[in-house]
């Protein structure tokens, strides 16, 4: 029997516990690195219930949850074609499950796609070392302070 959190495909009934897990959660990670403000701006545009709402309903996001509860929340989706990781976060006290939940959004990529791409901000360099770690290496960094890596499939 599997311990730990599960994870799979979100559906329409997650996108109000996925909000709240970005307003919670990927808020306080972020404003550290960019200030309450800009979190809170970032979340709003992000981790809304129109943009999770549509990207669920396309079959972008996956979830883990511990007990009924998200654990971790997965997105990928296009960028002028290419295939992108949006969102990556997880809990802290679920060490590891970042790489499961990465796995899970590579897999449902189509056959064809020969790489994915992640982005995440320069001041998170957590998120760098962790995408580092994955295989992906930077491509470019964009004047807005995104890094932009890539990765072979």
């Amino acid at each position: 029997m599997e311990s730990g959190p599960i994870v799979r495909d979100a559906d329409r009934d997650d996108v109000m516990a996925i909000c709240r897990f970005g307003e919670e959660h990927v808020r306080a990670h972020y404003a550290p690195l960019i200030g309450d403000e800009e979190a809170a701006r970032q979340v709003r545009m992000w981790w809304n219930t129109a943009n999770i709402a549509g990207a669920v309903a396309l079959g972008e996001v996956v979830i883990a949850e511990d007990g009924g509860r998200p654990a971790g929340v997965g997105q990928r989706g296009l960028d002028g074609g290419e295939h992108v990781i949006r969102k990556l976060y997880t809990l802290p006290r679920y060490r590891g499950l970042g790489s499961r939940l990465l796995e899970v959004l590579i897999g449902r990529l189509p056959a064809d796609a020969g790489r994915v791409y992640a982005e995440h901000l320069v001041a998170d360099e957590r998120a760098g070392a962790y995408f580092e770690r994955e295989g992906f290496t930077v491509e470019r960094v964009e004047p807005s302070g995104v890094v932009r890596r890539v990765r072979g499939r």
